[in-house]
Formats: C-alpha cells, sequence, structure tokens
C-alpha cells in the first residue's frame, strides 16, 4: 500500500485543508510573513490591527462578523499599547487558539495588562506563548515559519517534534 503523504511530495493532489483562519494581530514584519505564507497552508488570514492608520487591508475585531471559533490568532507584537483590549476581546470571542510572540523566560506584558482589565485567571492561561516551535527564530520570517509550523502540527494533531522511528 503506498502512503498517500509520499504521493503528495510526488505531485499527486492533496486533500483540501481545513479552512482554518490565521488573524495576524497588529501590522508588523512577522505579520506581514504570515499573511503571505499561511495561504499555502490552507489558512485564510485576516490582519486585524486596532490602529487604522497602520495600512491598507487592516481591519479591527468588531469587523469580524463571521464565527471564529475555528481561528487561530497570533499577535505578533506584544509592545503595543493596545494589547490587552486586543487580547481580552479575542479571548471573548471564544476563538480557537490565541498565542502572543515573546520570550518564554519573562512573563509576557500580556499577563499583567489582562489582569488589569479583570480578566479571569483561567482565561489567561488560555494564551500561548511563545508561539510556534523551539527553532531558535531571530528573524520575521523564521519567527513566522516557527509559528505556522506549530498551528500545522496542532491542525494535524501532531507535538511538532521530531519523532524517532526504528530503522
Amino acid at each position: 500500500m503506498t502512503d498517500a503523504t509520499c504521493g503528495v511530495a510526488h505531485g499527486a493532489p492533496a486533500e483540501a485543508p481545513t479552512g482554518r483562519v490565521l488573524v495576524a494581530v497588529f501590522a508588523s514584519p512577522v505579520a506581514e510573513v504570515l499573511q503571505r505564507w499561511a495561504p499555502e497552508l490552507g489558512f485564510r488570514t485576516v490582519l486585524l490591527d486596532p490602529d487604522p492608520a497602520r495600512g491598507a487591508g487592516v481591519i479591527a475585531l468588531d469587523d469580524l462578523t463571521e464565527d471564529l471559533s475555528d481561528a487561530d490568532v497570533v499577535v505578533t507584537d506584544h509592545h503595543r499599547p493596545e494589547l490587552g483590549e486586543v487580547l481580552r476581546d479575542a479571548l471573548a470571542r471564544r476563538v480557537r487558539w490565541v498565542g502572543v510572540m515573546g520570550n518564554p523566560r519573562h512573563e509576557g506584558p500580556h499577563v499583567a495588562a489582562l489582569a488589569e482589565l479583570g480578566v479571569a485567571p483561567e482565561e489567561v492561561a488560555r494564551v500561548h506563548r511563545p508561539i510556534g516551535l523551539d527553532v531558535g527564530s531571530r528573524t520575521p520570517a523564521e519567527i513566522a515559519l516557527s509559528t505556522l509550523a506549530g498551528l500545522l502540527a496542532d491542525r494535524n494533531g501532531r507535538s511538532g517534534g521530531f519523532a524517532h522511528s526504528p530503522r
């Protein structure tokens, strides 16, 4: 029996990926790369930024009227003053997954921002940090790649690490 994954690697048509929405929060270099690459992996992308001066095509969370229960929200800048409000609103919409970029060795600024807004600790705990797989990312493209790899692993029910199989 031939493995379907092997056939796809050789040009056979792949199954259509689930229609997940990737919401990139805050116009940033990482969001720009996510917007370019995510559609190749079957994600419909949305760029969300509360500051309309950030560019064309940017929307606010309130503008998203669709069901977001299968949406992955990726916050691409943890220094923005709107961080707490955007996360609070995303968590209130009951999105599938929320993650914030940042160094895992330090508590993220989102924790204090959400606590100040009265968000319950169990809701704050839904926010993933860091985002993506640990590949030593340093550039916006590497961070986006790591993030997309983590979301892809999650979508496929995998842990995202190397599995060693017997030879």
